[in-house]
């Protein structure tokens, strides 16, 4: 009882911080391993139950992708096929492979958080003086966009810790938008990545996924997603970029420290 009310608290945990930032996998996986299950079965069935954390973050911040879907009809496709492509990895390579470079990717991607809001006003300039209307995304930035989607989607199908915190940062740099509407795109992209990877690894390896954990954390992220979307759309621009930043440096020591 003991273990499952630890596992039902993380999950919560880890839907909240998925539904702000997006590395909640950082709590309920080490917690999984703590308790004695096995670094792929603990990946896998963290991946199932987060489902229900994604969908109710995305739910929470269902306003804020309003007029959004001109862009996410290229980038829903693209994070799907890498999650398929991620989920295979995972199930045919060493767990240590993507492991390895999490920090070095972590560590960019918060770089790119905290310098985001300078690169919005650097490319609203250069707009500006090339003629272009300020919130217009040219050709070469739309590729990026799509192809960096399409990398966090591999990345998040493999291993899914921090990948909020990547397409953050990724939109942020690239994209004229604010803070909380790119946290509500990453919120459904994350959400679909899960369910590609929560569908292959169901298909794949039925036997391998502890469905008790995997219950445990569902119904734990369900809670703490809707908690998570309902006070962080509350949270200002800078306040949310500063958690983010916090949670991801929290996570980054953890990540060394294992």
């Amino acid at each position: 009882m003991t273990h499952a009310a630890l596992i039902a608290l993380a999950g919560m945990a880890a839907g909240a911080i998925n539904a702000l930032v997006g590395s909640g996998t950082l709590i309920t996986f080490p917690t999984l391993v703590a308790m004695g299950y096995p670094p792929v079965t603990s990946t896998m069935s963290n991946a199932v139950g987060l489902v229900a954390g994604s969908t109710s973050g995305t739910w929470g911040y269902r306003r804020e992708l309003r007029g959004q879907w001109d862009r996410l009809r290229w980038q829903i496709p693209a994070s799907v096929l890498g999650a398929a492509v991620g989920a295979w990895l995972l199930l045919h390579l060493p767990e240590t492979t993507f492991a390895r470079i999490v920090p070095v990717l972590l560590v960019a991607a918060l770089a790119l958080v905290v310098v985001g809001p300078r690169i919005q006003s650097w490319a609203r300039k250069r707009a500006e003086k090339a003629g272009r209307a300020a919130d217009e995304v040219s050709p070469r930035r739309m590729a990026a966009l799509v192809v960096s989607t399409f990398a966090i989607g591999v990345y998040g199908g493999y291993f899914t810790a921090a990948q909020g915190i990547m397409l953050v940062a990724a939109m942020g740099a690239l994209l004229p938008e604010s803070v909380q509407r790119t946290n509500a795109a990453k919120n459904l992209l994350a959400l679909l990545v899960n369910i590609v990877a929560a569908l292959a690894y169901t298909f794949v390896a039925f036997h391998r996924i502890s469905w008790a954990a995997a219950g445990l954390i569902a119904f734990g992220s369900l809670i703490g997603g809707w908690l998570g979307a309902h006070y962080g759309r509350r949270l200002s621009p800078n306040a949310l970029r500063a958690t983010i930043v916090v949670v991801g440096l929290i996570g980054l020591y953890r990540l060394l420290a294992v």
